[in-house]
């Protein structure tokens, strides 16, 4: 009595062997197709799909599309940009003195009204007229933050009269600020450092710490503290391929949602506005704006020149 290996399919004799085993090679090939053996053209057997179809593969797959949709797009909205920017240029300089000239004309004409009438509303709307033309900048914008409620800022007025400027005022630390000072240099000096990394990091949480204490900010020192005995970040764990790829998709998203606000803002501006009406041809919209801006120049000179008779 003989014992046959476990799992292992038992035969009988060669009759019964052959008679399970394909006969010519279409059978073969239909077997193997059976099995899921991939045929290339020519009949050779191909690789498995089963790398190709990991779900890490196709979203691999769909960060590379996004990835290269980001860039045509990023391409398209800095096109349009530099395209907004040339124009206004264009417009600035072509067209600025002209609408110069209608801010003086209009501020003209509200004078002479307002000198004919005498009447309050119409010398309020010459000064208004007058402003557009001349606008008068705010003390902050002349002075940069010298000039506050009071007049000049000391430190102004010390360096406009060439005098030394006066020091910050000392500050004496209290005894807590004095306490969590010592606490702080005690367990975080940098001589107690073991390597060069640790070192560095405590150079620099040593030199917040003597800020903080050079101003007697107390909370900050406790701060500092709480800081120091959390101990230091620990790295993020390491994501899957899976959770970079995710996370590299988000990012994308995000910065097609900027690029897209940013190109409505450039579409929906004033210059942009004005591309939109001429794609093809924006010179001879200039053109044509010039024209009805020297016709409207011609139309109030003409007017002033009547009230002036």
């Amino acid at each position: 009595m003989t014992h046959e290996a476990a799992g292992v399919p038992t035969t009988r004799n060669d009759e019964d062997r052959q008679d399970n085993v394909p006969q010519d090679s279409d059978d073969v090939q239909d077997v193997q197709d059976a099995q899921g053996v991939r045929r290339d053209e020519a009949g050779q057997a191909a690789a498995p799909e089963d790398a190709e179809q990991r779900p890490e593969a196709r979203l691999a797959r769909a960060v590379q599309v996004a990835e290269q949709a980001l860039i045509e797009f990023e391409i398209a909205v800095e096109t349009f940009r530099v395209e907004v920017e040339n124009f206004s240029r264009l417009h600035h300089q072509k067209l600025g003195p002209m609408y110069a000239r209608l801010d003086e004309l209009d501020a003209l004409i509200a004078e002479a009204r307002a000198a004919q009438t005498g009447d309050p509303e119409d010398e309020r709307k010459a000064r208004e007229a007058r402003a557009v033309v001349m606008p008068m900048p705010g003390v902050d914008e002349l002075f940069h933050d010298w000039m506050d409620t009071d007049g000049l800022s000391p430190e102004a007025a010390a360096m406009l009269t060439e005098q030394p400027v006066r020091p910050p005022k000392r500050v004496r630390p209290s005894e807590e600020a004095r306490r969590l000072y010592r606490e702080l240099a005690r367990k975080a000096h940098p001589d107690l450092a073991q390597d060069e990394v640790e070192r560095q990091r405590r150079d620099e949480f040593i030199a917040r710490v003597n800020a903080a204490y050079g101003r007697g900010d107390v909370e900050l020192l406790k701060e500092l503290v709480a800081e120091w005995e959390a101990g230091p970040v620990q790295p993020p764990a390491p994501l899957s391929e899976n959770e970079e790829l995710y996370a590299r998709l988000e990012w994308l998203s995000r910065r097609k949602e900027l690029l897209t606000v940013l190109a409505k803002e450039l579409e929906d501006g004033a210059i942009g506005s004005m591309l939109r009406m001429a794609p093809d041809d924006p010179d001879q919209l200039l053109e044509d704006i010039a024209e009805q801006l020297l016709g409207e120049v011609s139309r109030r000179e003409a007017e002033l020149a009547e009230m002036a008779q």
